[in-house]
């Protein structure tokens, strides 16, 4: 008997979000930032689903608008069936309880004048959780949870380290116990060393409370080592999308290709040829006719400077958006 394939836990369908921006004086003129256009992709129950690329490329706009922090122009974000697109202020509010996000930046992401125990018990408040007794001991566990000592309740975000304070944040966004944790470059500006214990502590956060990720980041060993799969990203549009084994030990696309051998692999056992990407990303506001990697690309063909290539969907889940394989 064939067991019943689980849908995915977040869907999201040909979400597209433009900016308007205005520049030049006197007179100024309106321009059309295409930050993210017609992307889609899954993440599973107790997955860990990647987004990489170079910075500037929208990965953070798209984190930003499954949780509605900024409004997409159009498209489907689905969770559990549920289109977060479709609720009001109200319903918004109470299904943002599954969602969460982890900042790049802890201590700007923390009210200098608060202690710890005040910044994680306020939403306790706010959603009426739990009576101010409780929550005291709530939030002790919470600490304890995430590595802190309990005693560090009472303290402000000045007293803690970087890895601390980003252990802070893990804890803020696991309070409401949410299916889907959105970590956007959670780890990029931290030490290694403390880079792995908190990739370690979010592993075993994922397995204790079922939880799943998008692991947003331009770090492709951090992606490489933490993530099942994983979507290629650049300017605005994805480019590949698979498995990490197919992303890292096939990739198809050039970008991807150059992208996994400008990131060095830190093993000596594995060897790889090094590769420089040329070139700075092209702005968004006139990005490049065709596809917009061509002036980059040492693969380009006379067709990717005028017709940007289809999507196309591979075998095994995995997809590719370029001429070599139309």
């Amino acid at each position: 008997m064939n067991t019943p394939i689980k849908p995915p836990l977040l869907t999201v369908r040909n979400l597209t979000k433009h900016f308007k921006i205005k520049r030049g004086f006197p007179k100024s003129v309106t321009y059309t930032v295409k930050a993210v256009e017609g992307v889609s992709f899954t993440i599973n129950e107790k997955e860990a689903f990647g987004l990489a690329g170079e910075s500037g490329c929208g990965k953070s706009t798209v984190g930003r608008c499954i949780l509605r922090l900024i409004e997409p122009n159009s498209g489907d974000v689905l969770l559990k069936g549920t289109n977060i697109l479709d609720l009001d202020k109200h319903q918004l509010r109470s299904i943002r309880k599954n969602m969460q996000i982890i900042f790049q930046d802890p201590y700007s992401s923390l009210n200098p004048r608060r202690t710890i125990g005040q910044t994680l018990a306020e939403p306790m408040a706010v959603h009426n959780l739990y009576p101010q007794k409780e929550a005291h001991e709530v939030v002790a566990a919470l600490l304890e949870n995430v590595g802190l000592s309990a005693n560090a309740i009472d303290k402000y975000p000045h007293e803690f380290s970087g890895g601390q304070r980003q252990r802070v944040g893990i804890a803020r966004a696991i309070l409401f116990n949410p299916d889907l944790i959105i970590a956007d470059e959670a780890v990029s500006a931290l030490d290694v060393s403390i880079q792995m214990q908190i990739l370690q502590l979010l592993q075993n956060l994922k397995e204790k409370h079922t939880l799943s990720y998008l692991f947003i980041s331009h770090d492709l060993a951090v992606v490489r080592h933490f993530c099942q799969r994983v979507a290629i990203m650049y300017l605005g549009r994805f480019v590949e999308l698979g498995t990490v084994a197919q992303i890292f030990d096939n990739p198809l696309h050039p970008y991807t290709l150059t992208l996994r051998n400008a990131s060095p692999i830190p093993d000596p056992s594995v060897s790889q040829p090094f590769a420089e990407l040329k070139g700075e990303v092209p702005s968004p506001i006139s990005p490049p006719r065709g596809c917009h990697f061509h002036p980059r690309c040492a693969k380009a063909m006379d067709i990717c400077s005028t017709v940007y290539p289809q999507w196309v969907d591979r075998d095994q889940g995995r997809g590719v958006a370029c001429h070599l394989y139309t």
